[in-house]
């Protein structure tokens, strides 16, 4: 897979090159390449935003240099996501689907957005990591390619995908590991057991009590596929 991130801000993206993603860039699973914008953008002053028509508070950054770092990059292969607030909420479904893309755009809009002409020319998809705002979309893109790079086959084990949060519309059970009692606090005996069949029950109620807790919403979704 390739993704191409475009950005005002290219040097945000230091985090993309540390941990996992580190080692599936170094073991070829994927290509990142960080576009800056700018580069684009018109000299002297590589000007790359301006004033809403119409009026209103901030500016709206300028089609021309947008187009322009698109056209660099994209192929008939190319699925290209806007980082917006107003998109499509970004879930687990989504990522799956996106880490079987070959090449994905990632663009990084600031201030008071892009163009809209930009969106409708390329037929872009907005994305929103959820329902609050944030200066730019540098983050959110940091998020969308990591939920999708460690979902590239071999990036990690396969078996770590399978029962994380969100992936059978249960958040995931309590994790311990050693020494099996630390300040007075021990681990649950059936995970010291050996027990198979009942790690998987005790495991299984966990799943079920913590998403009762905090997500009752996705409880609802397992309850109609169950």
């Amino acid at each position: 897979m390739k993704i191409d991130i475009l950005t005002l801000f290219p040097e945000m993206f230091a985090p993309l090159k540390e941990s996992i993603i580190k080692r599936a860039v170094e073991d070829k699973k994927v290509e990142i390449n960080i576009i800056n914008i700018r580069d684009f953008a018109n000299p002297p002053h590589y000007k790359c935003d301006d004033e809403p028509f119409g009026g209103g508070a901030g500016m709206v950054m300028l089609c021309e240099p947008l187009f322009k770092a698109i056209e660099s990059v994209k192929t008939e292969n190319s699925s290209i996501f806007y980082m917006s607030p107003r998109g499509k909420v970004f879930k687990q479904e989504i990522a799956r689907e996106m880490s079987k893309l070959e090449h994905i755009i990632l663009l990084c809009g600031h201030y008071e957005g892009i163009d809209q002409r930009v969106i409708d020319y390329f037929d872009i998809q907005e994305l929103s990591i959820g329902d609050y705002v944030l200066t730019g979309g540098e983050l959110a893109a940091m998020v969308v390619a990591d939920s999708i790079i460690r979902l590239i086959p071999n990036v990690i084990r396969a078996e770590s995908t399978v029962e994380e949060s969100f992936s059978t519309n249960l958040l995931e059970y309590n994790q311990y590991t050693r020494p099996a009692e630390y300040r007075g606090m021990k681990v649950p005996d059936v995970l010291l057991s050996g027990h198979h069949k009942n790690i998987e029950n005790w495991r299984k109620e966990q799943s079920l009590e913590i998403t009762k807790r905090n997500r009752p919403d996705l409880l609802d979704k397992y309850k109609k596929k169950n």
